[in-house]
């Protein structure tokens, strides 16, 4: 009998995840707030004609969000002792927080208590991808607020730092899986990093803290252009191009330099490590194949926007991002 009643829960469960996934569609709001994603893409343009570089900490943003308790707006939490998601190491260089509260109160103004800040953060990541001459996909909306933000629960986000191994077991908690790591690693292609998320590679490889202690896996000549920008293992304010020349312009040149041992993460280099990510890269990296890439991209962030949501009577419509409403 008790096992019966598991194999029921079990069941029921899954039924239960089907229909929050089901509940997300593209005309959620079609007719309670029709005119929101103009509201968010004419916020959004503004923005992006006057810092065109903050399209990549958007989109790294609902990356963010999406990995630690789903899809829910948690990382915008603000806590009043520091204990929040974006208090924690890995979302301290996070930024477009302030952003993301503007974009929110024009929402409210067209539409009070009606859009959740999760679902408009998944817009702006569209169109953040979008308005850098990337792709367009049309994104399932529904999503509720949640009310947790734990700092120590970011370890479900992949780092930097990770193999490939850990890729795979942090995306697959997601439901993602190899491909979908290749084609969203590509989201590198727009925005910066602080040189302390790959620094080691340069100074400190095995733990040795010196200048020859490098990462072997990196072109050298790619290494000594790091080097000059990176002055030691303890910069911790310079910002470097995570795709040099064209980082500001969603494209197929991340795919290049990573066949080229020249992706700035040990995560980068990790996708040659794989017989199919490695195929992947390199299939894309002669830039033959943009619309492939393209529609890739755009249904892997569909895939990883399906993470985990909050539907119907679950969570809240917060009115600000940044707290919860009660």
């Amino acid at each position: 009998m008790a096992s019966r009643s598991l194999m029921v829960a079990l069941l029921l469960a899954a039924v239960a995840a089907t229909c929050a996934r089901a509940q997300l569609h593209e005309k959620f709001y079609s007719e309670s707030c029709p005119s929101v994603e103009d509201v968010v893409r004419r916020e959004m343009v503004r923005a992006l004609s006057l810092a065109p570089s903050l399209a990549g900490p958007l989109l790294r943003m609902h990356f963010h969000d999406c990995f630690v308790r789903g899809c829910d707006g948690s990382v915008l939490l603000d806590s009043a002792n520091k204990t929040a998601e974006k208090d924690a190491q890995p979302n301290q260089t996070l930024r477009g927080f302030g952003f993301v509260e503007r974009v929110k109160a024009a929402v409210e103004k067209a539409c009070p208590d009606t859009v959740s800040c999760a679902d408009v953060l998944a817009l702006i990541a569209r169109d953040a991808v979008w308005l850098s001459k990337g792709p367009f996909w049309e994104v399932p909306l529904g999503r509720r607020d949640g009310s947790v933000s734990i700092s120590n629960e970011t370890d479900a986000l992949p780092p930097p730092t990770a193999n490939f191994t850990v890729l795979t077991q942090l995306f697959a908690a997601v439901n993602l899986d190899a491909k979908d790591l290749v084609v969203l690693s590509a989201g590198h292609t727009i925005g910066t990093s602080h040189c302390f998320s790959f620094s080691d590679r340069l100074y400190n490889f095995t733990g040795m803290e010196n200048p020859s202690d490098i990462d072997p896996t990196l072109e050298p000549q790619y290494m000594m252009r790091l080097k000059s920008k990176c002055a030691s293992l303890n910069d911790n304010t310079t910002l470097v191009e995570m795709d040099p020349g064209s980082f500001k312009t969603f494209d197929t040149d991340y795919f290049k330099l990573v066949s080229k041992r020249r992706g700035l993460f040990h995560s980068d280099g990790a996708l040659l490590t794989d017989p199919f990510t490695r195929a992947y890269v390199q299939r894309h990296a002669i830039g033959a194949f943009k619309d492939e890439f393209f529609a890739d991209f755009a249904a892997s962030m569909i895939k990883m926007g399906n993470a985990n949501p909050l539907t119907g009577g679950q969570g809240e419509i917060r009115s600000k991002c940044s707290v919860v409403n009660h």
